[in-house]
Formats: structure tokens, sequence, C-alpha cells
């Protein structure tokens, strides 16, 4: 058994290529032989405790058995259909709940495969909307500092184009107008001068912008920014001034990431478009959602048009009936209660680490905990470091940061902040040398 084990990472390193690596030194990998609850075990027998949800939408933990029988059940019947001339009962269902629990303007829903197609599609609805209403002009997107959409074509040209991961394409992809990221933390008093520039982008382009598009209150994948819902608000209130489409990009988070449904709620603002993805499926498949209003959706429509997308898998059965049973398992849980509880508890575990030189900050908000070092971590150090203690967390640039499944117990929680302390003072301890 170690021989064959020994063969398949032999095999995993020199033929697979794995996200964000090299692939002739590519960093190393841990082979998962099953995942329960909050832990993946290795095929040596290790456990470790998964701080990071499976990049953040495993929220109900791993194997879990309502998720599995609705797996169970759709399967028997049919796994997928076409969506072109077809339709079917996890569909309709899903869609409904989604809209049941959306802000209300939200009344379309368009399904796609995952979160960057998701972005593409909000993106290009925002631009065929204006064109069926004789504003071909407005085909830009203004788009924030530090943030982050996505890896495909459309989704790279919205994140940050030098400080993001795929400045490699500025060249490739559509030129689009950036604003500074929001300077005002969402744990601070709201300072309008943070504004300033925001403002004067909307002034100086909006007769060319089909739609500004944010990651509401948290910035992820761009460097885990916690900003003010002021500063959404005020996001809503220029896009109605300037006639300009808000396009919230909720896909990391949605469902109760933040200690909101949606992050959205924290401004109490409504999206013209809303892209959903990660959670949605609860960690189980590919699955996202692009919702819109009924004036964009009738304006794409009108004079016989129609909208120029359909995936393959739009509307996967097998994904669209563990969503729903996802979802209907998020909203008849304690959830609020709970992701108070992991906001509380982070922040005290936590705490120990502002102490250390090398912090820069240390911010938690719902289920987020985030400790941004002063220097780059290095990411195969790190993972050898947390294995080592028993727990998956994978850092990134100058952040150690988890965002755990929903069902994580204070035990669990306490060994994945400690690590997280532990190693900010390995790293302080290193630099001191």
């Amino acid at each position: 058994m170690t021989s064959l084990l020994n063969s398949q990472l032999e095999f995993d390193r020199d033929h697979i290529w794995h996200p964000y690596t090299s692939a002739t030194e590519p960093l190393p990998t841990q082979l998962v032989t099953r995942a329960e609850g909050v832990c993946l075990t290795l095929d040596n027998n290790k456990t470790l405790i998964d701080g990071m949800a499976s990049w953040w939408c495993a929220i109900h933990g791993y194997n879990h058995p309502t998720l599995n029988s609705a797996a169970e059940s759709q399967i028997r019947d049919m796994s997928h259909v076409m969506f072109g001339g077809l339709t079917h009962t996890p569909a309709i269902e899903l869609c409904k709940k989604l809209i049941s629990i959306t802000p209300n303007n939200l009344q379309h829903v368009f399904l796609a495969d995952s979160g960057s197609i998701s972005v593409e599609v909000a993106m290009k609805m925002a631009i065929q909307y204006w064109q069926a209403s004789n504003a071909s002009s407005k085909t830009k997107m203004l788009s924030l500092r530090g943030g982050y959409h996505g890896d495909t074509f459309a989704a790279m040209s919205v994140c940050d184009p030098e400080t993001g991961m795929h400045h490699l394409f500025n060249n490739s992809v559509n030129k689009q107008v950036f604003t500074e990221r929001p300077k005002a933390r969402f744990d601070s008093k709201f300072d309008p001068s943070s504004l300033t520039k925001l403002e004067a982008s909307f002034d100086e382009n909006h007769k060319t912008l089909a739609a500004i598009i944010l990651e509401p209150i948290v910035q992820g994948a761009g460097g885990m920014w916690f900003y003010h819902p002021e500063y959404l608000k005020r996001v809503r209130e220029l896009c109605d001034h300037y006639n300009v489409l808000l396009i919230a990009d909720e896909i990391a988070t949605g469902f109760g990431r933040t200690g909101k449904m949606f992050a959205c709620e924290w401004a109490e603002i409504e999206p013209d478009i809303l892209c959903l993805g990660k959670a949605l499926t609860g960690g189980y498949l590919s699955l996202a959602a692009t919702l819109t209003t009924p004036k964009i959706a009738h304006g794409i429509s009108q004079n016989g048009g129609v909208f120029m997308h359909g995936p393959t898998f739009m509307g996967n059965p097998l994904a669209c009936a563990i969503a729903d049973a996802s979802v209907e398992l998020l909203l008849s849980s304690p959830w609020e209660t709970k992701l108070l509880h992991l906001e509380q508890k982070m922040t005290r575990l936590l705490r120990p680490a502002k102490d250390i030189s090398s912090v820069v900050d240390v911010r938690v908000l719902g289920g987020i905990g985030v400790i941004e070092m002063s220097e780059l971590i290095s990411v195969p150090q790190a993972q050898a470091f947390f294995v080592e203690k028993g727990v998956w967390i994978r850092p990134f640039g100058k952040l150690i940061y988890i965002m755990p499944p929903y069902i994580i117990n204070d035990q669990e929680l306490s060994v994945l902040c400690s690590a997280m302390c532990e190693y900010a003072e390995l790293i302080d301890a290193r630099k001191s040398v």
C-alpha cells in the first residue's frame, strides 16, 4: 500500500498541474483519503483540522448525511440533462429558494458552472443591457484595487492589475477602470474623505461605465480586507445618480460567511446583479448563480433579444439538488448565532498575535480570521508547519487566515487559531535572527 501511495504522489508531482504552482517545481501536496466533519485524513492516517473549508465552500463540513442523501436520491433519477429547452425540479426549487433569500429586487436567476463564470455572466448581462437600451458606449467596468473576481479572462480584467494574481495578462485582457481600495475599515469610524477618488471615478467615467463590480464588505483573495458598510451604501447611491449598474460579487461572502446571509445586508442595499458560488452546494459540486432584476432581464429580452450565454452543464440537476439541500440546511440551522460565536471566539483566540512585532494587523469578521504579517509568507514552509501541527491552513501573500466550516467546535477552532499565532511567532523569530 505504501509503495502504491508513493507511486501516486510521484505521478501527481510529475504530471498533474495544481493551482497557482509550477509544473517543474510544484508545491508539495498531501494525499487525502477521506474527509469527515471538519477533518481531512491523509494517506498516513494523520488527520488535519481544515481551516479553509476547501477554499471556503464546505460550510457544513464534509460527508454530511443530508447532502449525501440529496446526492444519492437525485443520481438515481438523473445526473444531468441539457438546460436548453428542458428544465427539472431541482433547478426550479433551487431558484425559488435563491429568489426568496436574496434582495427583493432580484427576480431572475441564471445558473452557471463556477464562480468565475458567474462573474463573466454578470459582466455580459450589464453590457448587453446597455446595448439593448441604446447606450452602446457603456462597455467598461469600474473595479476596486485589491479586488479579486476569478481566473477567466473577463473576470481577470476586473481583478487588481498590479497587486493581483493576473498582472501577467495585463496586455491581453480588456482595459477596465480602477479606483483605490476602500480605506475605511469595517471596525472604525467612517471617514467621508475615503469616497473622494471613488466619486471622481464615477464623475469622470460614467458615460462609458456599464457597471461597477465589487466584493461587498470583504475583499477576499485580494487581501482579506474588511471595509465599512457606509462605503458600500455610497456606491449604491453613486450608481443610481450616474446610471451605472452595481454588480455584487458574493461568491466568497454569500451564505453567512460575514455574519449576514449576504454581505450586502451590512449596508442594507440591493445590487442590480448578484454573483453566487462556492458555498452554494456546500462544497459538493461546482455550481454558481447570477441573479438580476426584471429591469435588466426584460431590457435584454426586449424586441426578441436573448442573453448570449449557455454552459453545457448549466442547471446540472445533481448540483442543483445538493445546492437546494445545502441552502435549506443552512436556513434551518442557528447559523447567525453560530457565526457570531465563531467571530467572538476567533477575536479572543487571535488577540495574542497583535503583540507580535512582525504582525501588521489582526482582523475578524463572521467566519473569517486573519493575521497579516509584514512580509511575504513561504507557502511550502507554512504548509509543512501546519500539517505537523495537525491543521490545514494555506496562507497567501502576507496573510495567515482561516475560513473554517461553520460546524467547527470550540476545541477545533482553538487548535487552528493557536497554530496561526504560533506560526506568526515563528516568522517573527526568524526575522529577528
